[in-house]
């Protein structure tokens, strides 16, 4: 397995620094022991010491380990080794409740977990507060949306926690696959609780994902550690299919092929819900114990999938990407994509529900080109100022027409006769912009110092569009996976800014020969290799992120991911370093 690297500003503080007074060499004795006597680790993955280390020493630190690479871990470990309660903020109840349980075994030595969500009574709530503040729960797991109210921030910063960690931490950053606005109010909450040390992990974040997460969540000094993307256990293969029924038999037949080979379990991913329904109805009537999963499912249905899923009872569920953040099976044998992912980041997330149990496991993209004409309109959509500026304005005149509760979306659908899911988006850029805040009911406040609602509205433009020209690289980031006749794991490794000096031998293009004509990229001679800051004559700045024989691939501040050809860089000066 690669090292991990920890990249580290010059002014990093000593390691041996730690506000309890203990040497390093204090630290790693008892953070060894703990994880051994308690969490039964003779051995460390890559990155884990690494970030345990850190944040025991009170330090900052965002780990980036791959999924399955023990994330709960660390804090953990480093919970248990300070002074003073942890607060874990996860995006999903049923991600709280799976780590509450895993600690309640632990709970003699660990110290008591509890939650703090929105489907506890009010007296449950309280309790779990309490306990917090009396030092009966060591570990409190939370949503975001629990730190808009002033009452549990107020009891948290009373009970002073040591560590505060942000679980899925990709959420935090609009460059993140799967930004969440609710993590925006992170940073000030963390202000709010008396700066603890701060512990950010996720198993996606390209360069921008992590400087951006530094940036949100207002780390000081951080560590920042790398423990490598590549999971080797899963063969990577796309099948390119011509036409739709050709595509959609392809899916089935490879489902059918790789179950009936003793191969299962495995989850398909389809892009629609209807999709989802479709493909589950066909494997069935071919004999196949299958389910579908998407958010318009009611609770009681998804819950039950989730249960059969993780008891055995299914050979596949074919889902949506709700099915998502908290799905830990790790004798999940096959990822199927019925459609490419929206990114690159998105379809690594996803293939990383395979094989998590370290054994061979395969990730399949069921693929042809018009599908990406799917995905290029899921991420369209730009808002008009004047759309921004109407909604803009009735937030901000609300607290004047006694709305002291805010405007939800459902007033604004009444008041300007569109649809919720654009007034969301609309919602999400205003708050981004710092014009509107967000409670936890979803109704919308105006912000203290707020832009007026013209100037709102153009920076809101501003950020969508540029919102869109990322969403847009990433789709054909997604076809230069796809269509590559190179080493996939080289292209996949490489997105995220991580280079692979040999084919890897385990996936299609290896097992066919093509990858092999291509040279590493430790034997092209460029005047651009991996990670040179540059400057593009209309893009502007940007860094390389991938080197191929002929062409770069360099991600762009503003424009996100471009792949561009030597010879047309040369030939008109396209492109120059920066110091």
């Amino acid at each position: 397995m690669p090292r991990a690297s920890t990249e580290t500003p010059p002014t990093r503080a000593s390691t041996d620094e730690n506000p309890a007074g203990a040497t390093a060499s204090v630290r790693t004795r008892r953070i060894r022991a703990f994880a051994r006597e308690v969490l039964g680790y003779e051995t460390f993955r890559p990155g884990q010491e690494e970030a345990m280390q850190a944040v025991v020493g009170g330090r900052d630190t965002l780990a980036v380990l791959p999924s399955g690479a023990g994330k709960t871990a660390i804090y953990q470990v480093a919970g248990q080794l300070l002074d003073g309660p942890v607060v874990v903020v996860s995006p999903l109840i049923a991600l709280q409740r799976d780590q509450v349980e895993r600690l309640g075994e632990l709970e003699d030595e660990a110290g008591r977990a509890a939650q703090l969500n929105s489907t506890l009574s009010a007296g449950d709530q309280r309790e779990a507060l309490e306990g917090v503040g009396d030092g009966t729960v060591r570990f409190l797991f939370l949503a975001p949306e629990q730190l808009a109210k002033p009452e549990v921030v107020d009891a948290l910063g009373a009970a002073g926690p040591a560590l505060f960690v942000v679980d899925e931490a990709h959420c935090v950053s609009a460059w993140g696959h799967d930004f969440r606005p609710e993590y925006l109010r992170l940073g000030g909450a963390v202000e709010q609780l008396g700066s603890p040390t701060v512990l950010a992990l996720t198993a996606t974040a390209a360069p921008p994902v992590r400087a951006e997460i530094v940036e949100r969540l207002g780390m000081r000094d951080p560590a920042i550690v790398v423990a490598g993307f590549d999971r080797p256990e899963i063969r990577l293969e796309v099948d390119q299919h011509a036409d739709a029924r050709g595509k959609e038999l392809g899916v089935l037949d490879r489902v059918l092929a790789e179950v009936g080979e003793g191969r299962g379990p495995g989850i398909v991913y389809s892009a629609t819900r209807k999709g989802t329904e479709a493909i589950a109805d066909e494997l069935r009537e071919r004999g196949l114990r299958a389910r579908h999963y998407h958010a318009g499912l009611n609770r009681g249905d998804r819950e039950d999938t989730q249960r059969a899923w993780m008891d055995d009872e299914l050979d596949v569920v074919v889902a949506t990407t709700a099915f998502g953040m908290g799905i830990d099976k790790p004798g999940t044998r096959f990822v199927i994509h019925a459609e490419p992912a929206d990114s690159v980041d998105s379809y690594y997330q996803e293939i990383g529900r395979a094989g998590r149990d370290g054994e061979p496991a395969l990730a399949v993209l069921v693929y042809r080109q018009e599908d990406l004409g799917l995905r290029r309109f899921f991420a369209a959509g730009t808002p008009s100022e004047e759309e921004l500026q109407q909604v803009a304005g009735l937030i901000a005149a609300a607290p004047a027409a006694g709305l002291e509760d805010g405007v939800d979306v459902k007033a604004l659908r009444e008041e300007t006769g569109r649809a919720a899911s654009p007034l969301v988006r609309d919602l999400n850029l205003l708050e981004q912009v710092e014009a509107v805040v967000i409670d936890e009911e979803g109704a919308a406040h105006p912000a203290e110092d707020a832009p007026s609602p013209g100037e709102a509205a153009a920076a809101a433009r501003e950020l969508a569009e540029h919102h869109e020209k990322v969403d847009q690289s990433r789709v054909e980031m997604m076809r230069g996976y796809a269509e590559t006749t190179e080493c996939r794991r080289q292209f996949l490794l490489g997105y995220f800014g991580e280079q692979l000096d040999q084919p890897c031998g385990n996936c299609d293009n290896c097992t066919s020969g093509t990858a092999q004509d291509n040279p590493g990229p430790e034997e092209h001679d460029t005047p651009f290799p991996v990670e040179t800051p540059v400057e593009h004559t209309e893009w502007g700045n940007g860094v390389v992120m991938r080197v191929e024989d002929d062409r770069i691939t360099v991600l762009f501040d503003e424009v996100g991911y471009k792949t561009l050809g030597l010879a047309a860089v040369a030939d008109n000066d396209l492109l120059r370093t920066r110091g």
